[in-house]
């Protein structure tokens, strides 16, 4: 929690210095009211000065009057200085989680980071927001209230030295419970998300195989388990209030009892018990302040530290101290003795890769499911780094290079196409803002996907649902492809990208394709051996490693993997 004061309160320090001094003004006009009032009892009432008492009460009205001014602009400036800190916490997150390689977000898991960003910072923000509305003017109003009661009776003042403990302990006694129940609780929250998330995202499977009241059940579960920590974090927190009320009563009586008989004896003038009544119930108040801030502060701390773990993680693939600038090369990649292996697996996914490819030229590469072919490609533009080898672009080690010159470089179509939400042309000037329409429409005519943007009834204006939602998966993958072509790319990377086009449309394609980036490095991972049939070369993986390289005709009379890949997918007709 300091850490996140002092790093995102920090350009708020005047608003929050100016919150302090008006809540001292507070605490000290609600201190001096009591007094005021004592004397209208001793020196008016008493002695029936009617001009004593107006005169008085007329000062009291201005205090009031001035106490309610200072009050709305202390809530004001707090306001804005605890809403900008959640504001600029949030942005700090989310600039960071933008820095992170897949290393870090797999780490951390999605519903985990997105609780992060969402829920412990508003706790963390309401927390603030009551420490500079309500925390802050607590200690002015207790301690101004000691010294006040002292003031009016010092022997009667001795009920303090038993009131404040008894609070103390109880409370110190009610937060180490609390805090293990908090940090549970934002665990089960992440899990909620987790599972909502699953839910929603796949929804389709789940109908297709009739499955809803497993999850309904899976839900209910998880909501159960959270509820049911929230219900003993709330139980312990129900005993809090009885106990200050009957603190608070007991004090009163003691005052009035005690007190009572020293004025009685005349040591104590009855205003002066008025106003120690009044100190005490500020005393208490203060007391009652504190503890509504326990009550939010065990569960802000754990949010705190979770968001701190954000912060404090550095992304494991970042920019060199000196990053090295490319030559004249455009579009040459070389993988040169690569291996790479997953954070805490036994053996690496990729070992001793080594191949090159450059511009005009297009390279397939092609294995059985789980031969590494994604994960060799996530290695050129840095989504991971290499754990041994080097991959080269225009001559240069990736690592060497700012992340921004090396993406800016590359044309990426993952293998799952996503889209955001928005329309058709804000998706395809995601590959450059200042396309033209008619760059847009060249695109999606390489593309294949001109016809079915035509037909929508806004054209390049309609709407795509998030995660591109509202197209077939088809539609989806060629609008994606369309997108890397607006950005007219050195190096183009199509990571099983036509796996949902039929055959017509992938041949078309291709052909398009073929003359779109012939001044471009084309690398394309497929399942489909006729997607590759006329690349310039062939990388075939098999448990990580190369099998063969070369072309078609090359690697089906000296490659068995490749040769089973074809015979299982094309007939000998069409092989010959």
């Amino acid at each position: 929690m300091i850490y996140l004061v002092q790093r995102y309160l920090k350009p708020y320090w005047k608003q929050v210095t100016l919150v302090m001094v008006l809540l001292l003004a507070q605490a000290i006009a609600n201190l001096y009211l009591p007094e005021l009032n004592a004397d209208i009892i001793n020196n008016g009432v008493s002695k029936g000065d009617v001009a004593y008492i107006m005169q008085t009460g007329a000062w009291m009205l201005a205090v009031t009057l001035g106490l309610g001014v200072i009050s709305i602009l202390s809530v004001y400036y707090g306001s804005y200085a605890s809403m900008a800190f959640g504001r600029d916490v949030r942005a700090g997150i989310f600039r960071r989680v933008g820095e992170f390689a897949q290393t870090e977000v797999n780490k951390f898991g999605t519903p985990s980071l997105i609780t992060r960003n969402t829920n412990d910072v508003q706790q963390v923000q309401m927390v603030l927001l009551m420490t500079l509305n309500v925390m802050v003017i607590a200690p002015f109003t207790g301690i101004g209230g000691i010294i006040m009661a002292l003031r009016q009776d010092v022997p009667l003042s001795g009920i303090l030295l038993v009131i404040v403990p008894v609070m103390g302990i109880f409370l110190g006694l009610l937060v180490s419970r609390a805090l293990p129940l908090f940090r549970a609780m934002q665990i089960k929250v992440d899990n909620i998300n987790r599972i909502m998330r699953e839910t929603l995202t796949g929804v389709r499977v789940i109908r297709a195989f009739v499955r809803d009241d497993f999850e309904q059940k899976r839900f209910g579960a998880a909501n159960e388990d959270l509820t049911e920590t929230a219900r003993k974090v709330f139980r312990l927190f129900a005993l809090m209030w009885p106990v200050l009320m009957v603190v608070m009563n007991l004090s009163s009586v003691a005052v009035l009892w005690f007190g009572g008989h020293r004025v009685a004896t005349g040591a104590m003038p009855i205003g002066n018990l008025v106003a120690f009544l009044n100190y005490i119930m500020q005393i208490l108040m203060s007391v009652m302040m504190a503890t509504f801030m326990f009550t939010l502060l065990p569960r802000a701390e754990v949010s705190a530290k979770r968001i701190k773990d954000v912060l404090l993680t550095d992304p494991s693939v970042c920019d060199p101290a000196v990053p090295a600038v490319a030559a004249v090369t455009r579009g040459y990649l070389e993988f040169r003795n690569v291996e790479f292996g997953y954070p805490g697996a036994q053996e690496p996914v990729l070992k001793d890769i080594s191949f090159s490819a450059g511009p005009g030229e297009i390279t397939a590469v092609i294995g059985s499911t789980g031969s590494g072919k994604s994960t060799l490609v996530n290695l050129i533009p840095r989504f991971y780094d290499v754990t041994g080898g080097t991959v080269l672009v225009d001559g240069l080690d990736v690592r060497d290079m700012k992340q921004e010159d090396l993406w800016a470089k590359i044309g990426f179509i993952p293998q799952k196409a996503f889209l955001f939400s928005g329309t058709v042309e804000s998706n395809l000037r995601y590959g450059d803002e200042h396309a033209t329409d008619e760059d847009l429409w060249h695109a999606l005519t390489v593309a294949q996907g001109a016809e079915f943007v035509r037909e929508m009834p806004d054209g390049l204006k309609a709407t795509i649902a998030q995660g591109g939602s509202s197209v077939s998966g088809g539609q989806r993958q060629r609008l994606a492809i369309a997108r890397a072509l607006v950005k007219r790319p050195e190096v183009y990377v199509f990571d099983d990208s036509f796996s949902a086009l039929d055959f017509k449309t992938d041949a078309k394609l291709r052909a398009a394709l073929e003359s779109e980036t012939r001044q471009s490095t084309v690398i394309i991972v497929a399942q489909r051996v006729s997607t590759i049939l006329h690349a310039d070369r062939i990388v075939v993986l098999d448990e990580g490693r190369i099998a063969g390289i070369g072309t078609h005709k090359e690697l089906i009379d000296t490659c068995e993997t490749y040769r089973e890949i074809v015979y299982s997918q094309l007939t000998e007709e069409e092989i010959a």
